[in-house]
């Protein structure tokens, strides 16, 4: 059974991606647009990745690799053709080329559809033909975009019990991740019968933004990648299926270095979240409960420790800052400090190159479990980034049964 509802319980089973291809199609020319703030040494970042791989297997994880998945939804013809047709949807193919990106694709067998969904189609690996689009290309140009933010399984989907929310990406180069994350849930007979929280062709929200801080309450942040109206369909959504009592929104930097709330704070057990401090007290959350017909009740905003400690049910919540002074903290939020991925309760992972916040979780009594990411955080991305719970220990073992 698939089951998440908090960030702490016992992790028993993770959604990832092996960075592949994709990352070898970054270069100067398109790494911006694709998201990334620099060229990363692919080959390291796959060492880094399987070392982080390992590390959860060593504690009882199950592994899931989403190429995995992918290969295997791919020999249901259904399947196969949403996927496609999500290729064909965009709008800079015109009438000729999206005829003869349809026949490429066709051939191609489900390994090698699974290696262009995900690391693109090159204008050279096509047939040349005729038609206006292709001609003018570029010849560095791709037909079909690579998606290297694959990597950030967190982002595309999440779980709130036993539910899937697959998100709405806000980035034009990200979208069609969802596609694949979709095809997964809905095809896969490891999901068969899962029903859905979020469905991508709603308003942007972003998994990186939503924090189970306990069950029935989330946390959710607002700002460059998820928009108000996203925050408040979760809600509606969560109300209405009983996932949840309150979520909470919390406003944050609309910055590249602030991109997602998990990007500022985390939870490393029941009661305990590892925190920038340049920003914690000036964190803000408006709290939505259910109201009548369905339209959610605001109010606030508190300052989000408050909020958040009341909606839990908590006295408070213990704070772990990062790093030790100004200038430190900066630094190792930049480098995914704040992005930890807690296993279990008082248990962690972390890059660990992130030295004083890794020193301070351990001083508060948390375990790190230090693994490497001088390429994988090239992306701006942590350990939590790079995973997608779907199945951990429950906190409210009642509601699981």
């Amino acid at each position: 059974m698939h089951y998440v509802d908090s960030e702490v319980g016992r992790l028993q089973a993770v959604l990832l991606h092996r960075p592949g291809p994709e990352l070898a199609r970054l270069t100067p020319r398109n790494n911006d647009s694709l998201l990334f703030d620099g060229i990363p040494w692919v080959g390291r970042a796959q060492e880094e990745h399987d070392r982080f791989a390992d590390q959860l297997r060593t504690r009882g994880v199950e592994v899931l690799y989403l190429t995995d998945l992918l290969t295997e939804v791919l020999q249901i013809e259904q399947a196969r053709e949403e996927l496609v047709d999500a290729v064909l949807a965009d709008i800079r193919l015109g009438d000729t080329l999206r005829r003869r990106v349809r026949d490429h694709l066709g051939y191609l067998d489900p390994a090698g559809l699974t290696r262009v969904l995900t690391a693109g189609l090159a204008h050279d690996e096509m047939t040349p033909g005729s038609g206006l689009v292709y001609r003018m290309m570029d010849r560095r140009d791709f037909v079909v975009d690579p998606l290297p933010n694959l990597l950030f399984t967190r982002d595309s989907s999440f779980w709130v019990r036993d539910h899937a929310a697959v998100t709405s990406l806000a980035m034009s180069a990200r979208r069609r991740e969802t596609s694949i994350t979709h095809a997964i849930y809905e095809h896969h007979p490891r999901f068969a019968g899962t029903e859905t929280a979020y469905d991508p062709w709603l308003e942007p929200l972003e998994g990186g933004d939503v924090l189970l801080l306990s069950p029935g309450v989330l946390a959710v942040g607002v700002g460059e990648r998820t928009t108000p109206a996203g925050a408040e369909r979760l809600a509606r959504a969560v109300f209405a299926a009983g996932l949840a009592h309150t979520v909470l929104a919390v406003p944050i930097a609309q910055e590249r270095a602030t991109m997602h709330l998990d990007t500022v704070c985390t939870m490393v057990d029941v009661d305990t979240v590892l925190m920038y401090p340049n920003v914690a007290d000036d964190l803000v959350a408006y709290t939505l409960t259910e109201g009548d017909e369905g339209d959610p009740v605001v109010h606030g905003p508190d300052p989000f420790l408050v909020a958040a400690a009341k909606a839990m049910g908590v006295d408070r919540l213990r704070t772990i800052h990062t790093g030790l002074d100004v200038v430190t903290a900066e630094r190792e939020q930049w480098d995914d400090g704040n992005n930890t991925l807690a296993i279990a309760p008082r248990v962690c992972v972390a890059y660990e190159r992130n030295v004083e916040t890794n020193a301070q979780l351990e001083r508060a009594g948390i375990e790190v479990i230090r693994i490497a990411g001088s390429e994988l955080g090239s992306g701006r991305g942590g350990p939590r980034c790079m995973s997608c719970p779907i199945s951990r220990e429950p906190l409210d073992p009642a509601r699981a049964e």
